[in-house]
């Protein structure tokens, strides 16, 4: 299995040796990192180092960080050549409500996405209480390649990307969630991967996410389509490797 979508850089992964050796006894083959604020690239870096070949990352910028600053530090991190693609990136319209500074994060939100596009890299969005809006951002920017990682829009808007080739990453907490096991009702396999969300997202409410749980994803999504789990892993990891350019 690839976890699509992760971050451990984290401080709440103290125990990260641990941590990537669970990930590999259950069955992990890579982990997508991502980094959401342009300072913790270093950190990354030394991950990435650490583990190379079974730690990815990609280099994003979170929508709640408005400044000008972090967008120009967000370009110039994403120069880099380790990186496998852009993200997490998007809008976030439950914790920016304002219309002022929602115009701001849209603006950014262009930016990231051009910066993709002009470095050829795939795209992994965040659209917390913004799913069709951050589609028809995408949609107008002429986006291509995209994971909607953690979508909690409506599953007939996913549909309708999926049809345009999007991506959707499954965490685990859809062991518990009624729209994501909607979600997963309604698109299509080829269309979907898998993902933690590390260290959030949990299949436990309330516990500390980590990769290992990835299975859990897989797990429910078998159930819910009445398909072999070994079908799901296939299928995933085969969609993640080729998204992000992971040779296995």
């Amino acid at each position: 299995m690839i976890d699509a979508h992760a971050h451990l850089t984290d401080p709440a992964f103290c125990d990260l040796p641990a941590v990537i050796d669970r990930a590999k006894s259950a069955g992990i083959l890579a982990v997508v990192t991502s980094i959401t604020d342009p300072a913790d690239l270093p950190k990354a870096k030394e991950i990435i180092a650490q583990y190379s070949g079974f730690v990815y990352l990609t280099v994003g910028l979170d929508p709640k960080l408005l400044s000008e600053e972090k967008l120009s530090a967000f370009k110039a991190a994403s120069s880099t050549a380790l990186i496998v693609g852009i993200g997490e990136v998007g809008l976030d319209h439950f914790y920016v409500r304002e219309a002022p500074f929602m115009e701001t994060q849209e603006r950014h939100f262009r930016e990231c996405i051009r910066t993709a596009i002009s470095l050829a890299k795939p795209l992994v969005i965040h659209s917390r209480s913004a799913g069709k809006k951050a589609l028809e951002v995408l949609y107008s920017e002429g986006a291509e390649r995209v994971l909607m990682h953690a979508f909690d829009g409506k599953a007939g808007d996913a549909l309708a990307a999926a049809k345009k080739g999007y991506f959707f990453s499954i965490p685990a907490s859809v062991v518990h969630s009624m729209q994501k096991q909607k979600l997963v009702r309604l698109l299509p396999l080829e269309s979907i991967m898998l993902e933690t969300d590390s260290p959030v997202l949990s299949p436990v409410r309330g516990e500390r996410n980590e990769p290992a749980n990835l299975i859990h994803s897989a797990r429910k999504i078998a159930e819910i389509k009445r398909i072999p789990v070994e079908r799901v892993i296939d299928v995933t990891t085969s969609n993640a490797a080729a998204f992000f350019g992971i040779i296995l």
